[in-house]
């Protein structure tokens, strides 16, 4: 047998996986087939819940250029296997952007018709050709609705690519700008596939095959077969009945989901698009037969964009709210072509890039709303990516196949019913020996024996964890959060660390003009409030604030970006667009205007002389915008290239980060002390934007901008000055951070905001305290032979009194919650100085290049992330869950989708399209909804496992009282159990779950583990107790006086109850009796007892493991429960107590002696009183279990230096209730970890103004990258 290379696909991405290849083998099926047959189709069903098992049974392995069945591994921490058939294409050439040569292309999956294509249609220079003059067999697989290839060169199936990966900006220019003639469309197609995102629906008959064929249902058949067997027909019938019912709605939910996710894609999925087929032809077409490298006319009324295509001549808006979740219209301009710059000289050459040029880029699914154009020259777009390839089919593709998410719980309930499985062997064997020592038939001893498998693994508990989740999701609902992942739900009772988004998510969305400062000759003017004083009318400042913008009139009304419109407002200027008309009229682009509202428009009357006339135009003042470069966040900067009326040369004005506009700046136009002024009003929390303006030199004509780069214009500039706007915290940010930290879970900020700014924010909104003091830490990359280095800043230790009376004002005082008689006491808390550190998102991704294993201290002491791009908040959100964090984010949904959809709860603030990436989506648009989805969380998860526990004793009871009557050949009867499973566990089970989430946060979290100490004892202890009981009332029952061998004549209840009954009535009643027939030896005293003993067992532990506070409202406001546990209870009771015989005969009970009734009940009695004590004054007492499990662990915190992660340890070290006990262990989770190796180590914190430098380590051999930090002051 030939083995395959180990070989990996998407080496380095997150979908990574490891890749064998199969080929089917005759022997192994023809193993298969007979394996099937002797097991009933048992070995089959298994083959498919097991896919890499179906492979490995029927195929061998051999070399991935042989195989024709592939199987596929993640390489991440689920190990998830995916089986896929590899499939032949034909096509008249091999490089899926090449041309097609001479020949015929053959039927594939992607075309029927056949048709001859000439090799000269293929234009020179659009991309290399292909070698191949006759039809080349494609090998390919398709997983997830990602295509892959088979690439002779590597040897290896790789991800089929489009014009996103590898193509130079001047090669779209060059190589682009005329479409592709029909052959090449044609054979590209062959490749790609229809350009749409189709979301199939699958049929109720394949829904309904997959749904019965899962684990849980073909254990409910094997059930129900086994019950009709032994005649349980009754008991058998219900359980079908119930099961077509889970079935049908599970069928009508997913189905119903699935069909909402189609007509959301479906909605613009084919659209009628026109396409250039050389230089000056066009061809209508549908939007289906767009392929890579297409070039599109975008109509002047706008469309829905049905691929991602790269802009190359116009402009246009874009509604991107699909995909950011900001409605907000932005600017789209042409992509530059840097092949030649406007001063003539070749540029370096740039690789397009759809993220880095997103500016330049139309996405799949946008709305766009106009365009503006040339008159010869109309608004094209080069198709980049079509289908599932594209922004919105990848948005799709996670909806469709998200990725898994790992919880304890659920891990720990599977290892759990593993322990069941055994314990229903060890009754299966006892079963065995009983019925084979009394002489039992063989047929009657299987039957009973696989019964008792049945009986241990519980059918119902899936459906009845899954009820809390439900109910939980249900209250979310009324509170305005919206889940797409409700398993989730449990997961937010574990939260421990929240990151927030600054701008409006703690912050309002709008942001007010504070103020301003203008420069002049390198220094800085006085404060200013009114930009409107005629005085400032005709400076470049107020024209930088005026025209320095991506703004636009959508239907009148001026739209885009808040802070350019709040900007603009504030100068009070109009702005003024040019109709398609007048656009049409001229050979140039007509610019966008902007004036002063309060001068006159230009009227002059018929006649009017031209000196008369010129001089009237030159006291008109107003500037044209000619060129925009858009705001980019990895550049932080925007500049537009302006024309004013009457003067000759042209001006460029630029604004940004003050940090990027000053270094773009001539030093002499940036005042000495700009760093001090600018950290001052960055203190108060103000937003702060610089402005600068260049007088372009002559050779700058409005042509040669055109196609100028950015990089070319934005240079040289002058400083005009600093804008301040203020951005207010929203009313509800300060109560809940408050509410957090005083449950322990720590605040974290990630903005994309400046340093300074942030952090005056976090101060105000409380999560840097008042005494905190704040470490920037300050990253430097290696240069010119120099390690990287970090330098180490401290922040001033008092606050602006600005800050501090804020802080006064709304600051809250750290507390310590205390324990005493089950009362939480706030206890005031010394105030001591805190760490929280600092930094930037360039700083961070040095760090986490070149400061490895500095990387998690900085991530435990951490408070505030500025500057940091989207991808690196996910990248902050993964190293956080690396050090064992429970990471929730909040964000607004613009730039945050990333993180969203990373961290183990994403909470996005946007109802629109883009929240359908994100787990779960509040109306509020404020941090509210982050405790009550973490109240939420905490009560679905401990009402998890109080189900949990209590399906699992449900099981164990009934296992115990089959077991006691098995051993007298008996057993509970049809109605019986059907009376059990329905009327008292369904019934339990369902509204156990009921009980809303405890009205506040608590320091402890709830458990996350079910293999726990403190866990096991409370089921142990119950398991022992209810078998104590039911063993002691077996037994007893047969030491009474009144017992004898049951038999239909037998009538203890006659003369213990009734003696004075005639002769007549006891015939009668005997006659009758004699007619019952009990071939399964049903109806004695042993199985009366073991019934009444045991449905009162049920309600015990039903009541003992409904927990309430702290997590939970008590059981008492939870009405259904206590009805169904009163109603089950006062029925059974009654039976009991008073017994008819229509009812017993009907439950196949027997009349026993009132004596022992009272006896029973007095047992049941005691069975409550003991386990209620024992639950509550053992297995759940805190103070106990305080005593226990802490008496030996101290927490040890410095004064003189507390961490964020400390602090909270320190808050909740006198509420801790764990789970299990440590003693002098360490604690398991990294970040605990790490903190207590922080209060040992001397040189940490860091100390003011020092650095840290990155040292190599010496072995060079070692492949890990590996380094030893070096702390120097500076």
């Amino acid at each position: 047998m030939e083995r395959s290379e180990k070989k990996l696909i998407n080496c380095g991405e997150d979908d990574e996986m490891e890749i064998f290849g199969y080929s089917f083998c005759s022997w192994k099926l023809a193993l298969v087939v007979l394996a099937t047959v002797l097991t009933g189709g048992l070995f089959l069903l298994v083959l498919y819940w097991l896919p890499e098992w179906s492979v490995k049974w029927t195929c061998m392995e051999v070399q991935l250029k042989d195989a024709r069945i592939l199987l596929l591994k993640t390489t991440d921490e689920f190990q998830t296997w995916f089986r896929v058939r590899v499939h032949c294409l034909y096509a008249p050439g091999s490089s899926s952007l090449g041309c097609p040569q001479r020949g015929i292309v053959k039927e594939s999956s992607y075309s029927t018709a056949t048709q001859v294509i000439e090799e000269q249609e293929c234009k020179e220079g659009l991309l290399p050709k292909s070698n191949e003059s006759e039809q080349t067999e494609i090998w390919y697989f398709i997983l997830q609705n990602v295509k892959y290839l088979w690439n002779p060169a590597l040897q290896n199936f790789v991800r089929l690519t489009a014009l996103e990966v590898g193509i130079s900006c001047s090669a779209v220019h060059s190589c682009h700008s005329s479409g592709l003639s029909k052959s090449v469309q044609d054979y590209r197609k062959l490749f790609y596939g229809a350009n749409q995102i189709e979301v199939k629906v699958p049929s109720i008959p394949k829904l309904l095959i997959k749904e019965v064929l899962n684990p849980f249902y073909i254990f409910q058949v094997f059930s129900m077969v086994l019950w009709t067997l032994d005649d349980y027909y009754f008991y058998a019938s219900a359980i079908f009945l119930m099961s077509m019912v889970s079935i049908c709605t599970s069928l009508y939910t997913v189905r119903k989901q699935y069909v909402l996710l189609h007509d959301m894609v479906a909605a613009h999925n084919v659209v009628r698009v026109t396409v250039y087929r050389g230089e000056n032809e066009t061809e209508a077409i549908f939007s289906t037969d767009l392929v890579p490298g297409d070039l599109i006319l975008v109509p002047p009324t706008g469309m829905i964009m049905p691929c991602d295509a790269v802009l190359i001549s116009g402009t246009c808006i874009v509604n991107e709210s699909m995909l950011t979740g900001e409605s907000v219209p932005v600017t789209k301009t042409n992509l530059p072509n840097p092949a030649w710059a406007a001063n003539g000289l070749i540029q370096q050459e740039e690789v397009y890039s759809p993220e880095e040029h997103k500016r330049h880029t139309l996405f799949c699914g946008t709305s766009v709303i106009q365009t503006r154009f040339y008159s010869g020259e109309p608004v094209k777009a080069v198709v980049i990516r079509t289908g599932f390839s594209t922004s919105k089919g990848q948005l799709v593709n996670s909806i469709l196949y998200p990725k898994p998410t790992e919880f304890k719980l659920y891990r720990d309930a599977y290892r759990f019913l593993l322990c069941l499985v055994g314990v229903a062997g060890i009754g299966m064997l006892y079963s065995i020996i009983i019925s084979t020592q009394e002489g039992e038939p063989a047929s009657r001893i299987i039957v009973e024996t696989l019964d008792i498998i049945t009986i241990s693994v519980p059918p119902a508990l899936p459906a009845a964890m899954t009820a809390g989740i439900v109910y939980a999701q249900q209250r979310l609902k009324k509170k305005g959060i919206f889940s797409i992942s409700p398993q989730r739900i449990n997961i937010c009772g574990q939260l421990n660390l929240i990151c927030f988004d600054k701008t409006g998510t703690l912050t309002e969305d709008g942001l007010d003009m504070w103020g301003f400062l203008r420069c002049h000759i390198g220094r800085f003017l006085s404060l200013e409030t009114n930009v409107q004083a005629e005085h400032l009318m005709r400076t470049p400042f107020v024209a930088a604030m005026a025209s320095c913008h991506s703004l636009t009139k959508i239907e009148g009304k001026t739209s885009g970006d808040p802070l350019d419109l709040k900007m603009y407002e504030a100068t009070g200027w109009d702005l003024e667009e040019p109709t398609v008309e007048e656009t049409a009229l001229h050979d140039q682009i007509m610019p966008t205007v902007v004036r002063p509202a309060n001068q006159p428009h230009i009227s002059t009357q018929p006649g009017t002389d031209e000196n008369t006339e010129l001089h009237e135009i030159m006291k008109v003042y107003e500037i044209g915008i000619l060129k925009q470069f858009p705001f980019s966040s990895a550049l932080q900067r925007m500049s537009v290239v302006t024309k004013t009326l009457g003067e000759k040369r042209l001006v460029a004005y630029l604004k940004g980060a003050p940090e990027t506009v000053v270094a773009l700046c001539k030093r002499e136009t940036v005042p000495e002390h700009f760093s001090e002024v600018l950290e001052s009003y960055t203190r108060l929390g103000l937003r702060v934007i610089a402005l600068a303006y260049r007088k372009l030199e002559h050779k700058f004509t409005w042509h040669k901008i055109q196609n100028a780069s950015r990089e070319v214009i934005e240079c040289n500039m002058e400083l005009l000055g600093l804008v301040m706007m203020q951005n207010k915290l929203k009313p509800q940010t300060m109560p809940v951070l408050q509410e957090l930290r005083r449950a322990c879970i720590r605040s974290v900020m990630v903005t994309g905001d400046n340093m300074l700014t942030a952090v005056s924010v976090a101060r105000e909104c409380g999560m840097i305290p008042p005494q905190g003091k704040v470490i920037i830490t300050e990253a430097l990359p290696p240069k010119e032979g120099q390690p990287a280095t970090i330098h180490w800043q401290y922040t001033d230790e008092v606050a602006p009194s600005e800050v501090i009376e804020t802080a006064d004002r709304n600051e809250f005082q750290d507390v310590k919650l205390k324990i005493e008689d089950n009362v939480y006491q706030e206890v005031p808390q010394e105030q001591e100085t805190s760490y929280h550190f600092a930094m930037s998102g360039k700083s961070f991704s040095v760090v986490f290049e070149h400061f490895p294993d500095l990387l998690p201290k900085l991530l435990l002491c951490g408070t505030v992330y500025a500057r940091m791009a989207p991808d690196q908040k996910t990248q902050l959100v993964e190293e956080l869950q690396k050090v064992d964090y429970y990471v929730g984010m909040c964000g607004d949904g613009a730039n945050d989708c990333g993180a969203l959809k990373r961290a183990h709860a994403g909470i996005s603030l946007s109802e629109l399209e883009a929240s359908v990436a994100s787990p779960f989506t509040s109306r509020t648009p404020d941090i509210s909804c982050v405790p009550h989805l973490i109240r939420e969380g905490r009560a679905a998860l401990v009402t998890s496992f109080c189900v949990f526990k209590f399906m699992a004793l449900y099981s164990l009871i009934q296992y115990l009282s089959v077991l006691l009557l098995y051993s007298i050949l008996s057993n509970l009867g049809d109605i019986q159990f059907l009376f059990i499973d329905l009327a008292l566990i369904m019934s339990l089970a369902f509204t156990m779950s009921l009980n809303h989430s405890w009205k506040e946060l608590v320091p402890q979290r709830p458990p996350s583990s079910l293999i726990s100490l403190q866990m096991l004892l409370s089921v142990a202890t119950q398991i022992l107790i209810c078998l104590a009981f039911q063993v002691i009332a077996f037994l007893l029952v047969k030491e009474q006086p009144w017992y004898e061998e049951w038999t239909p004549a037998t009538d203890v209840c006659h003369h213990s109850l009734n003696s004075s009954l005639d002769h007549n009535t006891s015939a009668e009643m005997l006659l009758s009796n004699n007619t019952i027939e009990d071939s399964h030896n049903i109806m004695n005293f042993e199985n009366t007892t073991v019934f009444f003993i045991s449905s009162f067992q049920y309600l015990v532990v039903a009541l003992v493991f409904s927990k309430g506070k702290p997590y939970r409202q008590s059981i008492y406001t939870n009405y259904l429960f206590l009805a169904s546990v009163f109603l089950t209870y006062s029925f059974i009771l009654f039976i009991m107590m008073y017994p008819i015989k229509l009812i017993d005969d009907f439950f196949q009970l027997v009349c026993v002696p009132y004596d022992w009734r009272l006896t029973m009940l007095a047992l049941t009695g005691a069975n409550l009183l003991l386990s209620i004590f024992l639950e509550n004054f053992l297995c759940d007492c805190d103070l106990l279990w305080q005593h226990v499990c802490y008496r030996k662990q101290q927490y040890d915190h410095r004064t003189s230096a507390t961490y964020p992660q400390l602090e909270l340890d320190e808050l909740a070290s006198t509420y801790s209730r764990r789970l299990c006990c440590h003693g002098d262990r360490p604690p398991k989770t990294k970040y605990k970890q790490l903190a207590q190796e922080l209060l040992v180590d001397p040189d940490w914190p860091p100390q003011p103004k020092t650095s840290t430098k990155a040292k190599a380590t010496v072995a060079e051999n070692e492949q890990s990258r590996c380094w030893e930090p070096q702390t120097t002051p500076l």
